[in-house]
């Protein structure tokens, strides 16, 4: 870097340095995290140890019938039997599905701007199916409800997660939050749930 002296004589000082990478340069790169994404990226990897909180997502999934590699209308829009509504990059969000405006994707039926919300909270820039999951741990702990899950109390928990993921009851004899968009019953939904390994209180 070229020295620079200002106006009084004194050698500045450089404060940072930015490289760019060419665009056809495909290795793999590193990044660099900050403490506070990692921090909560580490917090993340453990509440999915967690058995219920394992069963619960798998409850979510089933509910909204997604696929770590599905793009909206994934399993109902033409042309899905050949697997136009799926993809297989998962450097990234795949973007727009069926219509091209809704960008609900994978297991979870994320959406390009919680994708970038809550993946750039723990560093994530990729779409691959761990990620996924990661994103809807802290979608769930930002909704306040991830304790709740760990102990069982699923009823507890409904409310708040229907309004994430609109094919969610919000508990026990409830409807969604979404109406009229397709829902599972509560005691589908819980028997999902166990069937996945979680258990209540």
């Amino acid at each position: 870097m070229a020295e620079v002296i200002s106006k009084s004589g004194r050698k500045m000082s450089p404060v940072a340095t930015r490289e760019v990478t060419a665009v056809k340069d495909t290795t793999p790169k590193t990044v660099a995290l900050d403490a506070k994404k990692q921090i909560r990226r580490a917090e993340n990897e453990e509440y999915l140890k967690d058995p219920n909180v394992k069963a619960f997502l798998a409850a979510i999934a089933k509910a909204e019938g997604g696929d770590y590699h599905a793009k909206y209308g994934y399993g109902w829009a033409k042309g899905f039997q050949t697997g136009k509504w799926t993809f297989t990059d998962e450097s990234t969000h795949p973007g727009a599905g069926f219509g091209g405006s809704t960008t609900a994707s994978g297991l979870y039926q994320i959406t390009i701007a919680t994708w970038r919300e809550y993946g750039g909270k723990m560093g994530l820039t990729d779409f691959t199916p761990h990620t996924q999951d990661l994103i809807a741990v802290d979608m769930l702990r930002t909704l306040g409800v991830i304790d709740k899950i760990k102990a069982g109390d699923i009823p507890g928990a409904m409310p708040k997660a229907a309004t994430r993921w609109a094919a969610l009851p919000e508990g026990p004899g409830k409807k969604n939050h979404y109406p009229p968009q397709h829902y599972v019953e509560y005691p589908e939904f819980l028997s999902s749930y166990k069937s996945a390994g979680g258990t209540t209180k």
